[in-house]
């Protein structure tokens, strides 16, 4: 037989399909559709190494199979092309972000090529080209248009190296995610997006995603942080006008505990610090303390093993319920950003309180100790009488719900039955009331550098700022010849005059272009969208079609994206649904994740640890269908591993083992009823394992059925077009030239997937445990349709059962049927 060549096989295979346009997604009705999407690359490098293609080589079997069983399959692919890690690229290189894009598109597609993936390329798309950014500017619009973009001033992440602001969720650790330099706080005039208009329903709309996975939901859970509690007024002592008393605003998920607030504490960048002035007597110390605070990340001020502060010397804050007078201090471990940037501080019940506390010897008092049904009262059980005694010696901190003490009125109330009333008195005496807050913060949005979507809008001495008109869009970014950051907040855009200056659309007077650009999120929150209508001039996308293909069935990618761009993408489809531009509340309807192939090192592949391995040079020696079977071999498709060549050598053998089968096909011949059931079980397995993404162990079972057939004498035709079906989403190439082979003239991807038989499925041996009083005494290997009475003198009839019932009688013998039998005695 002839060898199995796999570079003219696979260039053969290439070729019919790009011919053929067998992968051209239609919006045909005769189908069910299926929208598969990867999360879209960034052409930020001048290729891809092995790690990058393990989750569109998924992706690529999920939709092979897909085809096969009759559904009308979407599969795009496109570059996210601008923003920070292309121009950090081409700033490296030398070379403009426009060149340095457009050669890295035609690295990456031609390698990609080389893998046979089903994408329609008809739909490719690039969100640094005009006609896909002038929609993504549209939809900037339409959001400043609705109050939910906004300028602002506040201080901002700045990463001194990237030379540009970033949003909480472009740093990892406290460092800019791109470059791990320390970020800085920085006043500056910025683009905001109010996606905290969406906390809530972000929140609550993740129940409508049964199909994501838990960790992925739950992280962003957690980013979005939502905190129910209340806000409390604490009057500031020393008023000297009484009609202007000032207040101390602070914002707690813990009510109950108010009456052990010892001391109150304020964030550096709190305003207060400013309007108490000079009634702060140590005014010299406190501007140094805050001066120094800037110098810290938040995750560095949250995360600090030492809490740091200096008291407001001569300003005394008052708790509303019992009027002790507190003293006040700044300390950076509180966020100006959350809640209200001011904490009441109780160092009984608040482990962050207890170690400040401790440190500058604060009063610790326990007014909550741990509460049970029948009387709460410490005092009452010696267990929770001994952590009172702990508490109130300032030996323990108990952050736990419980039972009020201390507390005034308040005593022998459960902590919500404490909230609800202390609540309500808030509320009479307009000093407080419920609250929600969230640790999200609004979406940092400018960015102060060339490469990226020009902001829409003009500026305007009369007018104020005015919103591009729609009928002018897309505002091209200009060509520049320097396009290096500037580090001033300024964007490289402000010093093209003829760019910049330009008569205000409202009034005609001279105004200038905001020259800010968006970050490389923009794109990327809508892409998917344009993938199902690429060149629709009118919208961003058609209704038809959106109803046809919307939402993504199936979105693979990064868990790294969990919280920048899957939040940032809900929130966009969110606003777009209010807007009816889209049909769907929710854009991906299940979603996984994948893990990180590794070096055999063990480390991440990296130019700098001299560790990537070209695929190129593996698909021309081993072919791509050997690489694509490996990749997916190598272990849970979520779970990080490290590269090895052997076993990519074995998946090239198992290819070589499956080629040589083909002599083994005989149209007339009968197989056993043990290779048959084998066949039928494993058309069951791979079937139900690429549903479910267990990639690897649908190789697996392939591998034991091509075993199993190498050593028997002949095959026949059925069980062998099966199996080369199965074997179709893994492998396309090969399997459309086995295909091929015996004469059929249509692509093994227009034919149906197999079904298998149930009644061959099921074993024809089921081992039944037998239990006496529930504990193991012996088995008992029976037919799966055994009927109860049969199994009873099968089971009763066992040496060792007999053994154990010693002559008793059983006084009830229970069949599980085809689980367990279990007698009492």
């Amino acid at each position: 037989m002839e060898k199995y060549n796999h570079g003219e096989i696979e260039k053969k295979w290439q070729k019919k399909w790009a011919e053929t346009n067998i992968y051209r997604a239609t919006e045909s009705q005769e189908k069910p559709k299926y929208y598969v999407l990867d999360m879209f690359p960034y052409p930020s490098g001048a290729g891809l190494h092995v790690g990058h293609p393990k989750g569109y080589i998924a992706t690529d079997v999920f939709a092979r199979m897909k085809m096969m069983q009759g559904f009308n399959v979407l599969h795009p692919m496109g570059w996210d092309a601008f923003g920070l890690p292309a121009e950090n690229y081409a700033i490296k290189n030398k070379i403009h972000p426009r060149i340095a894009v457009e050669q890295n598109i035609a690295a990456f597609k031609s390698q990609l090529e080389k893998f046979g993936f089903t994408y329609d390329w008809d739909r490719e798309i690039n969100t640094s080209e005009p006609r896909f950014y002038r929609w993504t500017q549209w939809i900037f619009l339409q959001l400043f248009k609705q109050g939910l973009a906004y300028q602002s001033k506040e201080p901002i992440n700045w990463c001194p190296s990237c030379k540009t602001g970033l949003a909480n969720e472009d740093l990892e650790g406290g460092k800019c995610e791109r470059c791990g330099s320390e970020i800085e706080r920085k006043p500056m005039r910025q683009w905001v997006l109010k996606i905290t208009d969406y906390a809530d329903r972000l929140l609550a709309d993740l129940q409508e995603l049964p199909d994501w996975e838990e960790s992925i939901k739950e992280m962003q859970k957690n980013w979005i942080g939502k905190s129910e509690g209340a806000t409390i007024k604490f009057p500031i002592s020393d008023s000297k006008n009484p009609n202007d008393q000032k207040y101390l605003e602070v914002f707690t998920t813990r009510l109950d505990t108010i009456y052990g607030c010892t001391y109150c504490v304020v964030a550096p960048e709190h305003p207060l610090l400013l309007e108490l002035g000079e009634r702060i007597k140590n005014r010299e110390e406190v501007e140094r303390y805050v001066e120094e605070s800037k110098k810290k990340t938040d995750l560095d001020r949250m995360e600090a093993k030492e809490k740091t502060g200096v008291e407001l010397e001569g300003v005394k804050v008052i708790n509303p319920f019992n009027q002790e007078e507190l003293p006040l201090f700044v300390a950076d471990y509180v966020l100006a950003h959350y809640g209200t940037g001011a904490v009441m501080a109780v160092p009984a019940h608040d482990q962050r309180d207890f170690e400040f506390a401790k440190k500058y010897n604060l009063p610790i008092k326990c007014v909550i100790v741990p509460w049970q049904k029948d009387g709460f009262l410490g005092e009452q059980d010696d267990q929770a009488k001994k952590i009172y005694e702990q508490i109130k010696a300032g030996q323990v901190c108990y952050v736990d719900y419980g039972g009020l003490v201390n507390s005034g009125e308040y005593d022998n109330l459960t902590s919500e039955q404490a909230k609800e009333k202390l609540v309500e008195w808030l509320d009479k005496e307009k000093l407080g009331g419920k609250k929600i807050n969230y640790k999200l913060q609004d979406w940092v949005f400018s960015r102060q550098r060339y490469w990226g979507e020009p902001i829409p809008i003009i500026h305007c001495e009369k007018c104020g700022t005015v919103p591009v008109p729609e009928k002018d869009l897309p505002v091209l970014l200009p060509e520049v010849e320097k396009y290096e950051p500037t580090g001033t907040g300024e964007s490289p855009l402000a010093g093209i005059a003829e760019w910049v200056n330009v008569p205000c659309p409202v009034c005609g007077a001279a105004a200038k272009r905001e020259t800010n650009t968006m970050p490389q999120w923009a794109g990327s929150s809508w892409y998917y969208l344009r993938f199902i209508d690429p060149n629709n001039e009118q919208s961003l996308v058609g209704e038809e079609k959106d109803k046809y293909w919307s939402p993504v069935d199936f979105y693979v990618g990064g868990a790294e994206h969990a919280t920048r761009h899957l939040i940032y993408a809900r929130f966009w489809h969110k606003f777009l649904y209010d807007l009816g531009a889209v049909n769907h509340k929710e854009p991906f309807t299940r979603l996984q994740h994948v893990g990180l192939i590794l070096a055999e090192d063990g480390r991440k592949m990296s130019k700098r640890w001299g560790n990537v391995i070209n695929p190129d040079e593996i698909i021309d020696k081993y072919g791509a269908d050997a690489l694509r079977i490996y990749e997916m071999f190598m272990g849970p498709f979520s779970q990080a591993v490290a590269w090895n060549t052997n076993g990519l050598i074995g998946a090239r053998k198992f290819l070589d083992k499956l080629w040589r089968l083909n002599e083994k096909v005989a149209s007339d011949y009968r197989d056993s009823r043990a290779l048959l059931a084998l066949g039928q079980k494993t058309i069951k397995k791979v079937g139900q394992d690429i549903a479910d993404f267990k990639l690897n162990t649908a190789v697996s079972s392939l591998m034991i059925l091509v075993n199993e057939l190498g050593q028997a004498e002949k095959i026949s035709n059925n069980l062998y077009e099966s199996l080369v079906k199965l074997l179709a989403p893994f492998a396309p190439h090969l399997a459309e030239e086995l295909w091929e082979k015996p004469g059929h003239q249509e692509s093994i991807f227009e034919e149906e997937w197999p079904r298998y038989d149930q009644a061959l499925v099921a074993d024809e041996e089921l081992e039944i445990p037998i239990m006496i009083n529930g504990k193991l005494r012996d088995t008992l290997k029976v037919a799966p349709e055994i009927a109860e009475e049969e199994i009873k003198k099968l089971a009763l009839a066992k040496i060792k059962v007999k053994k154990w019932l010693a002559g008793q009688e059983p006084q009830k013998f229970i069949y599980i049927k085809g689980r367990a039998v279990n007698i009492l005695v």
